[in-house]
Order: structure tokens, then C-alpha cells, then sequence
């Protein structure tokens, strides 16, 4: 993220600032349009969102009158309306990944279905494409960098999200040569596997936040949907299904994440995982063969050994996010991405008894949760990713709860992009 600051500044000055298209104006599309009009060398020129006045609303909060928002219903409007320099919105987000002047798309609408959607028509437009779905991302995010790769634009994670900020940590210290022996993250919700929408609809209120959402949270889903995508794009995978998940301080991370023979939990190196206390930070724990760096670090306060923690303690989510789009256009990279065969996978577990007949909801409803898994394990045992589960998803046989649904027992939906994408991720990726 170095000089991106001097870039930002040289766009401005030249009057060429980097022109953003946004698709959804919820919760964390709305900060960021807020936080996108305080920067400089970029703005938000479009916005899409099904709910118009939500779009409306995202620009007035950041500062513009809607006496200045232009609505469009197609293509020329809304070109038009970015060539004369005037905030646009829209209820179509397939008119932001068609515009000619739209530099970077960024998907905050949360929606696997809407996110693979987006993503595909941005691609063969030859648009960067920001995702700040990671449920998206896990399924089928191979396929799409692979098809971003080919049209040469940048598909890339989200910074600011709690994968891309450990991505950070382990590039710098992967760069610097240590050995890195997990990659994590905090979680500070309680977690409650049987959590639903209804049960959660207090809280969910009082906090202003779309019950949903708050479900995955709770029933521990985005933990796991977080650390896949993490997995995927360093190569690491799970020590055991579900992760270990021990409540820990910073200070004791190093301890507890170092291998059994050494006093921790960890039966090897190269893993992912997550620690109740330290939220909502992220981190990676290292260590080095080399006695003289062992000194260095115990000089410099980081704890005797042999293990470390490198710690952020904030993630800042959609409002980092214009730094991935930064990086897109300017340096053609990503922030977070997979690698490629995936190495890990979230399967969707029963979160009650299922019966034949009946139609699964999805990640953060009433129906399932998700837990990860090591990616060829999944594959082998027929296990269902969570992200090709939607409220079209037929249960075919009696599942009890807490058994982890395969695909034989259900019936997916054909007919959605996401699955039809994953199916062409599996023929070519594997």
C-alpha cells in the first residue's frame, strides 16, 4: 500500500481521478461512498442498488444534494451522466459493469448469486472487479481470476476485509523470510451454531444490522468463509475440521498456536485458524531457524520465543476497500486472491433436523451453517459448499442436525450462476 497516498495526489492534480461504479448502497456500501469523497484521485461515479433511494441516500451522506444526483434506467444516461461529471444512480447493476467510463466495480451487495453475476459481466467488459463477497469468493473464485486473468483486468479481494488485512501480514512476513506457522483472525461473538434470524432479530435491531448477517457471525459461518478465502489465496489449509478456535490474549498466540510437541494445539505448520479475545484484529504467528533473529526479536520486545505474533488490531472493512481499487488501476494487482485448486472449503452442516421435501435458506437463515474443511477432503466425500446453497436448494432425504449435507442428498440450483460457474471452476481448476 506504500505510495499509493502520491498516486492518489498526481491522479487529482492531472484531473484524472480513478471513476468508480459501485453496486450496493446497504450498510458498507454507503461508509465507503462516504469515505471514497474524502480521497483523493478517485470518486464514486455511479451507483447501483435495487432500492434507488438507498443509492440517493449514499451520495446525500457524503456530502452531495439530491437535487445533483442524476437517475438513470440505461446505458446512455448513465454514460452521459459521468462524461458531464454529475453523480449517477441506478436500479440495474448490469448498467455499472457495462459503462463505458466506469474505471473499477466494486460488489458490496453481500449476495453470492449477485456478486458471481456482477463479476462475470465486469470481466467481459474488461472492468477490475472488487469483491467484498467473500462467500463469492470461496466458491468460485478460482474460475473468476482465471477469467480475469485471460481478459486482463484484476479480480481481487477486499482490503479492509478481514482476509485482505491478513493477507498484508503475511506478505510482509513472508517477504521478510520468516516461517509461517498460522495465519488468523479474532472473533468476538459468542458462537452459537443454532443462531437464526429470528433469534437474533433484537440485537440485530439494536445494532442497526441486517439479521442475516448477524446470523453468519454468530453461527460461526463467516469465520469459517473468512479463513477459506485466507487458505485459498496463501495455501494454507484447517489443522482439523472447524478449526481449533481457542480463547486467547495476543500475548498468548504465540504459545498457543505452536505445534503439540512444543506445548500448543497445532499438529503442523502452514495453517489457518481463529482466536476468541482478540477480535477485532488479525495475525500471523512466525518463527525463524536463525538464533541471531531470535536475539533481535527478544531486544525488540516481541516475546522469547520461539514463536511470535505480528498483530493488527483493527480492521477497518469497506472503508479500506477503495485501496483495492487503488491498487487494481494503478499497479494492475490484487489484494487477495486464490491461488488456484482451491485448499480449502466451507460444507454446509444441518443447523436442525431436515426433512425430505423442504428448501435450504442459505448462509445466515435457518437451515444451515457453515464449517470449513480441507478442500480435497470436501471434494472426496461429495460435501456441499455452502455458497451453492440457496432458498431453491431441495432437501432429497431426511438429514439430522449437525450432519454435514453432500450432494446426493440435495437438489442444487441449476439455473444460478454461481453453481454454473463453480461447474466450469471444477473442469478446469479441479
Amino acid at each position: 500500500m506504500m505510495n499509493l497516498n502520491e498516486k492518489l495526489h498526481s491522479l487529482d492534480e492531472q484531473g484524472k481521478p480513478i471513476k468508480i461504479g459501485l453496486v450496493g448502497a446497504g450498510q458498507m456500501g454507503k461508509g465507503m461512498v462516504s469515505q471514497i469523497s474524502r480521497m483523493k484521485g478517485i470518486y464514486t461515479a455511479a451507483i447501483a442498488d435495487i432500492n434507488g433511494e438507498r443509492a440517493v441516500d449514499a451520495y446525500v451522506a457524503s456530502g452531495i444534494p439530491s437535487s445533483e444526483i442524476i437517475k438513470a434506467s440505461n446505458l446512455i444516461q448513465i454514460d452521459d451522466a459521468i462524461k458531464s461529471g454529475k453523480p449517477v444512480v441506478t436500479e440495474d447493476a448490469s448498467l455499472i459493469a457495462n459503462a463505458e467510463l466506469v474505471d473499477v466495480v466494486i460488489d458490496a451487495t453481500g449476495i453470492p448469486e449477485a456478486g458471481a453475476a456482477l463479476a462475470l459481466q465486469s470481466i467481459t467488459n474488461k472492468k477490475h472487479i472488487v469483491m467484498l463477497s467473500v462467500e463469492t469468493d470461496i466458491t468460485i473464485g478460482p474460475i473468476l481470476k482465471k477469467l480475469a486473468d485471460s481478459a486482463g483486468i484484476v479480480y481481487t479481494g477486499s482490503a479492509g476485509d478481514e482476509p485482505g488485512a491478513i493477507k498484508e501480514l503475511y506478505d510482509f512476513a513472508d517477504a521478510l523470510g520468516f516461517e509461517i506457522i498460522v495465519a488468523g483472525k479474532g472473533k468476538n461473538n459468542p458462537l452459537d451454531r443454532e443462531a437464526t434470524p429470528e433469534t437474533l432479530s433484537e440485537q440485530a435491531k439494536k445494532n442497526n444490522m441486517n439479521p442475516k448477517m448477524l446470523t453468519c457471525f454468530v453461527d460461526g459461518t463467516k469465520t469459517m468463509v473468512e479463513m477459506t478465502a485466507v487458505a485459498n489465496a496463501v495455501g494454507f489449509i484447517p489443522d482439523c475440521r472447524g478449526m481449533h478456535g481457542p480463547k486467547a490474549e495476543v500475548d498468548e498466540l504465540p504459545k498457543i498456536f505452536s505445534l503439540k510437541e512444543q506445548g500448543g494445539i497445532l499438529n503442523r505448520k502452514g495453517v489457518v485458524d481463529f482466536a476468541n479475545g482478540v477480535a477485532p484484529g488479525v495475525f500471523v504467528v512466525v518463527t525463524t531457524d536463525l538464533e541471531t533473529i531470535h536475539e533481535e526479536l527478544r531486544y525488540l520486545k516481541m516475546g522469547d520465543g520461539p514463536n511470535y505474533v505480528f498483530y493488527r488490531p483493527y480492521h477497518l472493512c469497506s472503508i479500506e476497500t477503495p485501496l483495492s481499487a487503488v491498487r487494481a488501476y494503478i499497479y494492475n494487482e490484487p489484494t487477495i486472491v486464490p491461488l488456484g485448486r482451491p485448499k480449502a472449503e466451507t460444507v454446509a452442516v444441518a443447523k436442525r433436523d431436515l426433512r425430505a421435501g423442504e428448501y435450504l435458506d442459505g448462509i445466515g437463515g435457518f437451515t444451515v451453517y457453515g464449517i470449513i474443511e480441507e478442500y480435497e477432503v470436501a471434494k472426496t466425500s461429495g460435501f456441499l459448499p455452502i455458497g451453492l446453497v440457496n432458498d431453491k436448494t431441495r432437501v432429497k432425504t431426511d438429514i439430522k442436525k449437525g450432519e454435514i449435507i453432500t450432494y446426493n442428498m440435495v437438489e442444487i440450483d441449476n439455473e444460478s450462476p454461481v453453481v454454473q460457474l463453480r461447474k466450469l471452476q471444477e473442469k478446469i481448476v479441479g
